[in-house]
């Protein structure tokens, strides 16, 4: 029988505030994956290690302190690095655990895996490893990322990315799909259905829009750009014109396309349709109303565009949407 080589993972144990959650479950799922194979009377597959700068890291919040079992200059080659998601702000999160950015740089060229969970793909970042890459992160965060990295190419929509072997993921539990995706790669497809279902994960999801709330950014510093954006959002329940908003601030449709999506990273029209559908989903979530009310209340008419445009921005359709977010709805 065939046998899968031993994979050595390194979960940096960053200084700061980092998710205690994120290393603890993979920690504890990693190694049960060992014990369920080794039940089966087959060998395990991880090597699993807490790698740190010092002998015990304290949590900057003063709840918690985790103790690495071995120093990042133990390691002289891994097969994956895992990067949870660092809480605190961004300078301070890289000055704090700068050191460990060249030591991952240097592994990657040596053919050793990264992942990022959440907002460790911040640190990631920081690398230079994801420059061209697609890159997921906690939603709320994703414009942040943008901005700051904008060689970057932030998904915002997707729970995980999988690219030359950087691995990335969405926001807070979303590490745990990617878990599962890294379990299959390294163990197999079984191993990963075993996890799945000892821990209650939901396998194969690929998507976090339906959990997006979507918030237009506005600390952009462009006036007339934040005055489109109002008027949008005052406005979702009306059909509106690109050409009509340019008028009304007295600007070319051309300079006002080129300015909006400089500040938002959305185009107008990509703006009206998130505000319209993200106006859809309170009503879907609070109301009886029926889809076809939900739909002209936010300007549209023809019910398969709308049921397309919902799908393609929330991951599900608005009849889904509602029977999943609303108890009291009527099917």
């Amino acid at each position: 029988m065939y046998t899968i080589p031993m994979k050595h993972i390194s979960i940096l144990i960053p200084c700061g505030h980092t998710s205690v959650v994120n290393i603890g479950a993979t920690h504890q799922i990693l190694n049960m994956v060992n014990e369920m194979l080794e039940n089966m009377k087959r060998p395990p597959v991880f090597d699993v290690h807490l790698v740190g700068l010092e002998k015990e890291v304290k949590q900057t919040t003063g709840f918690f302190s985790i103790s690495p079992d071995c120093l990042m200059d133990d390691i002289e080659k891994t097969d994956l690095i895992i990067i949870p998601a660092i809480h605190d702000p961004l300078d301070v999160a890289v000055e704090r655990n700068q050191t460990f950015i060249p030591w991952i740089v240097d592994q990657y060229k040596n053919g050793t895996e990264v992942a990022s969970f959440c907002v460790g793909a911040f640190l990631l970042a920081h690398t230079g490893l994801l420059k061209g890459k697609q890159c997921a992160t906690h939603w709320m965060h994703a414009n942040n990322l943008r901005n700051l990295f904008p060689e970057v190419e932030v998904v915002d929509e997707k729970i995980m990315t999988e690219e030359d072997g950087i691995y990335t993921s969405g926001g807070a539990y979303a590490f745990l799909n990617l878990l599962l995706h890294l379990i299959e790669k390294y163990a197999g497809r079984e191993s990963a259905v075993m996890a799945s279902k000892a821990f209650s994960i939901d396998i194969d999801r690929d998507s976090q829009s339906a959990f997006i709330i979507f918030e237009g950014q506005k600390d952009h510093g462009d006036e007339q750009v934040r005055q489109a954006q109002e008027y949008i959002e005052e406005h979702y329940e009306e059909t509106i014109r690109v050409d009509d908003i340019a008028d009304r601030l007295a600007v070319s449709r051309r300079t006002l396309e080129r300015r909006f999506k400089k500040a938002t990273s959305n185009t107008v029209t990509e703006y009206m349709q998130r505000v319209k559908v993200e106006a859809a989903k309170k009503s879907l979530e609070t109301t009886r109303k029926n889809i076809n009310e939900v739909m002209y209340d936010v300007g549209y008419s023809d019910p398969k565009s709308f049921r397309d445009l919902f799908k393609r921005i929330a991951g599900m359709t608005p009849l889904d949407y509602r029977n999943k977010y609303n108890t009291e709805a009527f099917v």
